[in-house]
């Protein structure tokens, strides 16, 4: 699959053509930068605008063969020299850029979401011109993306509190379609985040499944929660790191069921036990053979619970999972951290709580 560029790139590649062209009275078309990955970028420079004492210029974002929703957006660059300072690149944002409102981010609350390897991407690439042309003064960026206001409604940010527009980030420079790690990027952001404002305590879910049943059983909602994906394992991992004490897992049965396990990436192509999990605690709560055998032809955990429920032996066994789901994930945290997890389906609702559950639910429904 083909790789892309990020919107950090795109600032810096702009920012590099603006100020040889204000510094050289060149027109430039194109431009190579350097990645932090070590791929070189070369990008094409669009939308000139050049006069005596600033120049603007764009680069046309490029992610690659990943879904990114800021592919195709202009990322532009409007520079001037600062005579009253020597050697800086005072870089600011403009429209479309976001600013942060909340802290535990890149960036310091009231500063633009221009994150801080953009940000040496940026220096590096308009100093490197400004010695090829012995300039001594410090010069001013301004990123703006006049798509982002919209793009930015698509993203995490407004979740994130960065308002305005989106984020110039990229810690490679390169996006790789798909990208596990910035999944996990976002995942210790959120947890970062949380941990500034001062909680010991975090409710962790894979995603937004289950919405509704968080909000009319317990009141809770679970967009507030950090969402791990597939990442149950690495995001205690994080949370540990970050100084969290408490942490409630909710989801649905058919990811915790493989905690339950000990299976820690809940991803089907990394491992999928689910009905041999199930089957197994069956065996253990005496569910007849026949019952077994439908348990493991089942497709779907809302399947197989349902042969559980009308055998009388969902409650038991869901509940064990539960117990088992925390002790494991317990143990991935080496003691450190009070975990409970709360396991629901589509169909039947609750179907297990664990003992640990309740406290933490209660601080996180009382905020």
């Amino acid at each position: 699959m083909r790789y892309g560029f990020t919107t950090g790139s795109c600032a810096a590649a702009a920012s590099k053509a603006a100020v040889y062209m204000l510094l050289s009275g060149k027109e430039k078309n194109q431009i190579t930068i350097d990645t932090p990955k070590g791929i070189p970028y070369e990008a094409e420079i669009l939308d000139i605008k050049r006069s005596e004492n600033e120049v603007s210029c764009a680069v046309r974002k490029d992610g690659g063969d990943d879904p990114d929703v800021t592919s195709g957006a202009l990322v532009y660059s409007l520079v001037s020299i600062d005579t009253s300072s020597r050697g800086k690149v005072i870089i600011e944002g403009g429209v479309g850029v976001g600013k942060v409102t909340k802290p535990g981010l890149d960036q310091a609350v009231g500063e633009y979401a221009i994150n801080s390897v953009p940000r040496s991407m940026i220096e590096k690439e308009v100093l490197e011109v400004c010695d090829l042309f012995d300039n001594p003064y410090s010069v001013k960026v301004m990123i703006s993306v006049p798509e982002g206001v919209e793009i930015a409604k698509k993203t995490f940010n407004p979740k994130l509190g960065i308002e305005g527009g989106i984020s110039i980030i990229g810690t490679s420079g390169i996006v790789e379609p798909m990208s596990t790690q910035a999944i996990l990027d976002t995942i210790k952001i959120e947890l970062k985040q949380r941990r500034a404002l001062g909680y010991e305590y975090v409710a962790i879910s894979p995603g937004n499944y289950g919405l509704d049943f968080m909000k009319n059983t317990y009141g809770y909602d679970l967009e507030k929660s950090v969402k791990c994906s597939n990442f149950i394992g690495l995001t205690i991992d994080m949370a540990k790191e970050l100084g969290f004490k408490e942490i409630l897992y909710v989801g649905h049965v058919g990811k915790l069921i493989k905690v339950a396990g000990g299976i820690m990436n809940t991803h089907s192509k990394e491992a999928d036990c689910r009905m041999e999990i199930t089957s197994a605690l069956a065996v253990k709560h005496d569910v007849d053979n026949e019952t077994v055998k439908k348990i493991l032809d089942c497709v779907t955990m809302e399947d197989a619970c349902t042969i559980l429920k009308d055998c009388g032996k969902c409650d038991e066994i869901m509940n064990e999972a539960a117990k088992k789901i925390c002790d494991n994930l317990t143990r991935r945290a080496a003691g450190d951290l009070l975990i409970g997890c709360i396991v629901f389906s589509k169909e039947l609702g609750e179907l297990a709580k664990s003992k640990e559950a309740a406290g933490i639910l209660k601080r996180l429904v009382n905020e």
